[in-house]
Order: structure tokens, then sequence, then C-alpha cells
């Protein structure tokens, strides 16, 4: 009988390892956040993704845990399921795990997305251009609050500056009456905030913040995300392309054989907020010409010709 390694529960977190106890705690609750069932339509994907999670910070939060963890190589006892007769209230869940105190949502201000209030984590050699992100995928925006049919949402849009700082929103409800919600600091682009019971009828109003810069850059905390479009002549073989930035375009190098989804790291291209700085993340997209040539037409069939020879495709 063969035994299934133990998860690598650094690079699940996106983690280097050894990592601070603060930068443990802010990726557990992005990622729980991520994952959790209640906020991804209790897809089965997403419960045992949020399974993992919950299994990695208990062991890498826990000293004695976490030696032997690292000490296993491989094998023993499977963990009790700590969610076999379902899964929490996301918030609850947080305050239990992470020692938090609840508090009331506050009817001018609730954020759904998760405030980052640290430089992007990451591993990899440090270098000032471009980095090669380890996650399994690319990080996608907060999920949104689970929320009613009936609900009312206004779209916002801010600039990076006002996501990073926090500014004040005046809001026209459909009774006329003017309401004033600060946006809190270290918003993202996808953030949800709730204005709890205050539409006719006691339903909620939510805003919708964008945050998006003419350039593409999508802000998300101190985080920068991009999305960088390529032929798949350029992924397969490597090129430099230059891509926007906060403070101007910047000339990377895409590594050959780079597939969509693969994660680049721009270092400290990110947003500042006291003493910490942000890094941009470039996400590779590889894009399919909608027309071909007769010429390029029979360069992709040879391609799959020999792909078809070799037996891989990939």
């Amino acid at each position: 009988m063969t035994t299934s390694a133990e998860p690598d529960y650094w690079s699940l977190l996106g983690l280097e390892p050894d990592a601070a106890p603060e930068a443990l705690k802010r990726a557990f609750r992005r990622e729980a956040r991520r994952w959790h069932p209640d906020l991804n339509g209790n897809d089965r994907h997403a419960e045992e993704r949020f399974k993992l999670v919950n299994e990695a910070y208990a062991v890498l939060s826990n000293p004695d845990r976490r030696r032997e963890w690292q000490t296993r190589q491989r094998g023993g006892a499977a963990a009790a399921d700590p969610f076999s007769t379902g899964f929490p209230d996301f918030e609850d869940y947080l305050a239990v795990v992470l020692g938090l105190e609840r508090e009331p949502v506050r009817r001018e201000q609730a954020a759904s997305g998760p405030v980052d209030r640290g430089p992007s984590p990451g591993v990899g050699e440090e270098t000032e251009q471009t980095f090669e992100s380890h996650w399994p995928e690319a990080s996608p925006q907060p999920p949104p609050p689970v929320r009613s049919e009936d609900d009312l949402e206004t779209v916002v849009n801010l600039t990076p500056d006002q996501a990073l700082q926090g500014t004040t929103v005046e809001l026209e409800l459909g009774d006329g009456t003017l309401v004033e919600v600060g946006t809190p600091p270290l918003a993202g682009d996808g953030w949800r905030l709730r204005l709890e019971g205050v539409a006719p009828g006691g339903r909620d109003h939510f805003l919708h913040l964008r945050v998006i810069t003419d350039d593409g850059l999508r802000i998300d905390g101190l985080r920068v995300h991009y999305r960088l479009e390529l032929l798949p002549p350029d992924a397969a073989l490597g090129c430099a392309v230059d891509v926007p930035t906060l403070s101007g375009p910047v000339t990377l190098q895409v590594p050959p054989g780079s597939s969509s989804g693969r994660l680049l790291r721009l270092r400290g291209r990110g947003l500042q907020y006291a003493d910490d700085q942000g890094d941009q993340l470039v996400e590779i997209v590889i894009v399919i010409p909608a027309e071909l040539d007769d010429d390029e037409r029979a360069l992709y069939q040879r391609l799959q010709e020999l792909s078809l020879e070799r037996g891989s495709g990939f």
C-alpha cells in the first residue's frame, strides 16, 4: 500500500518556510476567506481546499505540531475531520481560530474583503525586477458576501490612493436619503461594503468597489495585479515585454515555457502603507488569434503533429 505525502503547508498558504506569525495569520485569513464553502456556493473543491487551509494553519501556528510535521516524511494517522458536521459561519470561524472578538456590523461600513496590512507573501529569489510565484493559481478577487436578490448595489470607482488611504463616499438611496460611507484603508477591487438595513423594507445596500487604472492595473490592498496577454510563440519561447506599473512602464522578461496562470512578481512595484511595501503580480494569459492565415495554420498543424508523435500533447 502506498501512502500519500502530506501537503506542503507553507506552499499551500503561499508563504516561505518559517514565515513570521503575523504573515502566517494574514495568509490564513486570505485563503480561508477565499475557500470558505459559504462564499463558494458550497463547491466541493472549495470545501476540500478550505479543510487543507485550516489544517495548514493549525499545524504551522503550533510550534510542537510544526516540529512534528517537519520531521515526518510520510504516512501517519489521518487527522479527524473537524468539519464532518458542517462548516461554521465564516466570521465566527475566524473569531475562534484567530482569537478575535467579533464586532457588530456597522451600518455605515462593513468591508467584505480581507484587509492585507503587509506585502504580498511569496517565495523565490530576491530580484529587483521579476519573481515567479509558486502559488498554484492566481489569487482571485475577494468573494462577495451572500446576498439576497432584493439587495441593492452601487458601483463606486476609487483611485489607488483612495483605496489605500480610505475615503468618504456619498450615496443617495432610493428614497432620496443621503448616506456617507467611509471605505476602509487597504481596500481592493471587487470588495463589497454592506450597508445593513438602510434600503427600503429593511434591505441591505452594497457598495461594489472598483479600483482599476486606465492601464488595467487592479488594486488589492498593497498588491497590484496585471493580466499580460501573450501569443503562444511568445509564451513558449520567452520574450521581453513592457508592462505598466503605478510608477511607469517597465520591461519584464517572460521565461520560456510560460503557461496561462503563471505569476511573475515585480518586487516593490505595489502600493506603500507606512513601512509596508507591496508587489505587483503579473499573470500570464495566452491568447489564440481569432483568425489564422495559411502559413500560421500550417505551423499550428505541424506543431499538433509533433505533439501527437511525441505522445505527450504538452
